[in-house]
């Protein structure tokens, strides 16, 4: 195996179910969530002699919701299944708030594009100048987008809802 091999080996078991919840928030279904991460790390080894000295996990995401916004445009019908992807580690903070129900039902509720600012946005802690930049869209779009989100959840999300399921 060559060197760079190696090293997206590691990258790639590293950052794969990680990117896999991000997809699963933005998409709320297991199978596009799996294929989305995958075709990500395709891509991400493909350029991985361009990417690897710089920040590969950000190029990764950046496919990665690139792939799923051109799903958006041309949706694909899929059959759901019963089954959650499988339990991180205790230590996965991330693995415990896909487990949210509530939360990926609020997420649900929104459009696409308002659902991938918010993810982008609050789970993976974006400036609205990178989101705008990942999105291909105006700042002021970014700032619109995750206004009206968020005053979506507020009227979706109770306090009590937040506090019976140890949000807060």
């Amino acid at each position: 195996m060559a060197r760079g091999d190696a090293e997206f080996s590691e990258f790639a078991a590293a950052g794969f179910h990680r990117l896999r919840r991000a997809a699963f928030l933005l998409t709320g279904n297991e199978q596009q969530a799996e294929d989305a991460a995958q075709a990500a790390l395709v891509k991400t080894y493909a350029a991985w002699r361009r990417v690897r000295r710089q920040d590969p996990y950000a190029y990764a995401r950046k496919v990665m919701v690139n792939h799923l916004k051109d799903q958006w445009r041309r949706p694909l019908r899929e059959h759901a299944h019963d089954h959650l992807p499988e339990r991180a580690s205790a230590q996965d903070v991330a693995g415990d708030v896909t487990d949210q129900r509530w939360l990926l039902a609020a997420l649900s509720d929104l459009a696409d594009r308002e659902r991938a600012v918010v993810v982008l946005r609050h789970y993976f802690d974006l400036s609205e100048k990178e989101v705008a930049a990942e999105l291909g869209v105006a700042v002021g779009t970014v700032k619109s987008l995750n206004s009206r989100a968020l005053s979506k959840l507020r009227v979706t999300l109770t306090p009590s809802d937040l506090v019976g399921n140890g949000a807060v």
